[in-house]
């Protein structure tokens, strides 16, 4: 039978194309009818992700332990370099990084480590600065340097002799800044100290102010005495209108002189919150709890919840009930009496301790500022907290959100838009193994709410699904969006249940993409280590490692991403990146870009593929010509897809292909 392009395409078919589709099919019928047979329609060759699985059995269950020299695996990532800590780091907690340039910062609670990763599969000890604190939680703007510190040893001379009074003028508790100019010889020029020191901060960019920037301080240690630092109370605001609970500090920085940075505001976002609903223990600790019990250990309850007492409460309780007794020893006697009032001397004692069991969140831990929305997502113990930020120094409270699956919320992610935000629960405290098997995938999870109208919608949760062993701390922890276009990607640290990606393009079904992992330090003991925060900066992944050091990934194209997906991601380029401080990605037109868009059109059956083919065959040749003509074939491509939107079912897609085609096409 002789075939001709009417027998392939039948009438109701063409009648579907638009002229300039017509035209591509036709020309791929060149020669003669009886010389050569039209390929059919094309079927699609990506397949929608939630079609696709992960590894079974998961390869990072059962991984052999070791410091530097743990069994590692990895998916749908590549890992470029590791490189240990500085000798006067190592048994040091690495914590937080910063990027400036071609400069990874990472913070180490005896100071700061800067790296060159210009080449990251051999990046380089630049500087270390031995300047300990608690958590040396790093940020970067211009020329400056921004470190948090919180605990009670940190000097303001940088000394490691730490700080044994308990009142002292020596001691550093808030935010150090230094002058970096010269990145190898970093120079303190000030300090500001804060009545709880600063657990962690964030850097504010206002898009309206070019004078200033402003640092969001999270401070949760204890009130300091105002001995050591004039004006910081204890007492609740309505006690005490200058309390330094329920606030949090806005330091303004002024960048022509930064030395006269000073705290402007303490917003106090957390008023007339409640205590949140908690969840009880997990299945292992309820076994624990049971098994002490029978070894004959002190239980109580704290906040409806049942406890080992042990350590220096038991110690002190045994204390007071022997001199209750007349004795200054503790006896068998004392021990039994002690069993039976434990519970009321502990009651007592919390009693005592004021009003703070009956109230929300007194502090953040994290906020994390996405400026160019005029949004934060605030982190806050037992609430997540949306800010409106469009005046710095007044963040306005709009909405908050608690919720019994989560002990302590930690960090929060937006995607690209501001629609979505993602929330951590660091249940634990991040030095506990809670990716056990017997723990609910919903504790020590991302909790993922839509924004609609200033309000949080709750979506879905996300966790690491493998399990972990006891040896290992495990719990979610710091991340950032990856921007890759057209979808919300972001990649994530877990402590030592390591890093993975995780797709929340639809935030009530995120999906897992990747991800790399090693096994326990020693399976003999938990010792603390694991992935602190990973971050996306210029094409890179980059790992802080708690016990390890550093280490730098790339994203590499699998079944669940493409290479064209990639290198649209990595159009993208930061002079700078912080910590809770979200940036605004803008992809720069380019022929990626239109061919990641068309990757997802198919992927997602969001147009048909007869279309989706006749763009791509386009472009292609478009590419391969210069002047004039490529102009003016990437604007009859532009034109094609503009009347493509019709059919698409994702036409606000097909629009910006349209838009960034005729950019391109100047």
């Amino acid at each position: 039978m002789k075939h001709t392009f009417a027998t392939v395409f039948p009438r109701k078919l063409l009648a579907l194309l638009s002229p300039f589709a017509f035209l591509i099919l036709l020309s791929s019928c060149a020669g003669s009818a009886s010389e050569q047979i039209p390929s059919p329609v094309p079927e699609p060759q990506l397949t929608p992700i939630h079609q696709l699985s992960a590894p079974s059995p998961d390869p990072r269950v059962g991984l052999a332990p070791g410091l530097f020299d743990a069994e590692e695996t990895i998916w749908n990532m590549r890992l470029l370099s590791t490189r240990p800590s500085p000798r006067d780091f190592i048994g040091a907690f690495n914590t937080d990084l910063a990027f400036k340039d071609n400069f990874a910062i990472q913070g180490n609670y005896n100071g700061i480590i800067i790296w060159d990763i210009s080449d990251p599969e051999n990046p380089v000890l630049v500087n270390e600065i031995l300047c300990p604190a608690s958590q040396s939680d790093v940020s970067v703007y211009g020329n400056l340097l921004f470190v948090s510190g919180e605990g009670l040893e940190g000097r303001l001379d940088c000394g490691t002799e730490g700080v044994a009074e308990r009142i002292s003028e020596a001691r550093l508790r808030g935010i150090r800044i230094f002058d970096i100019s010269d990145i190898h010889n970093p120079r303190y020029i000030h300090d500001v100290q804060t009545c709880r020191g600063s657990h962690t901060h964030s850097l504010l960019i206002d898009p309206n102010d070019d004078e200033n920037i402003y640092v969001y301080v999270s401070g949760s240690a204890p009130v300091r005495p105002e001995e050591e630092l004039p004006g910081c109370s204890a007492a609740f605001p309505d006690e005490d209108p200058d309390s330094a609970l329920f606030r949090i500090e806005v330091i303004k920085v002024p960048l022509a002189n930064p030395e006269l940075a000073e705290i402007v505001s303490s917003p106090r976002i957390f008023e007339d919150l409640t205590a949140p609903p908690v969840h009880g223990h997990a299945p292992t600790e309820l076994a624990m709890i049971e098994e002490a019990r029978a070894a004959g250990a002190y239980i109580a309850s704290i906040n409806g919840l049942e406890r080992v007492i042990s350590g220096g409460w038991l110690s002190s309780f045994l204390r007071d009930v022997a001199r209750d007794n007349g004795r200054e020893t503790p006896t068998a006697a004392d021990s039994l009496q002690l069993r039976d009032e434990l519970q009321d001397r502990l009651d007592a004692m919390m009693a005592s301790r004021g009003r703070l069991g009956d109230v929300g969140p007194n502090q953040c831990h994290d906020i994390t500022l996405f400026p160019e929305v005029g949004l934060a997502g605030g982190a806050c113990e037992g609430y997540g907290i949306l800010l409106d930020i469009t005046d710095p120094v007044n963040p306005v409270r709009l909405d908050a959100v608690a919720d019994s699956n989560f002990a302590y919320w930690h960090s929060a992610t937006f995607n690209n838009d501001g629609t979505v935000v993602v929330f951590t629960d660091e249940w634990g405290g991040g030095t506990q193994a809670k990716c056990r098997d017997t723990d609910p995938l919903e504790w020590g999870a991302n909790a993922i709410f839509t924004i609609e109208d200033g309000q949080m919608v709750f979506q879905s949760y996300f966790k690491m699904p493998a399990p972990q062993t006891p040896q290992e701390n495990c719990v979610a922890h710091n991340g950032s969006l990856i921007p890759v276009p057209g979808r919300d990607i972001m990649v994530q640290g877990w402590y030592q249940g390591g890093v993975n990606i995780f797709d929340f393009t639809d935030p009530a079904n995120p999906i897992e993409i990747a991800f790399h992992d090693r096994g326990p330090i020693t399976d003999q003991r938990l010792i603390v280590g694991g992935s602190w925060s990973i971050y996306w900066y210029n094409g890179l992944l980059i790992n802080s490692e708690i016990a390890r050091g550093l280490d730098i990934f790339e994203m590499i194209p699998s079944e669940f991403i493409t290479q064209n997906e990639i290198d649209a991601a990595n159009t993208v380029e930061l002079r700078y990146f912080n910590p809770q401080g979200q940036p605004k990605f803008v992809w720069p037109a380019s022929m990626p870009l239109v061919r990641a868009y068309l990757d997802q059109l198919e992927r997602d059956r969001e147009l048909d593929m007869l279309s989706i083919t006749g763009l791509r065959s386009g472009l292609a040749r478009a590419e391969q010509l210069n002047g004039t003509g490529k102009r003016d074939a990437l604007l009859a491509l532009a034109t094609e897809a503009e009347t493509l939107t019709a059919r698409a079912t994702n036409s606000r897609k097909v629009s910006e292909i349209a838009r960034v085609l005729r950019e391109l096409a100047g």
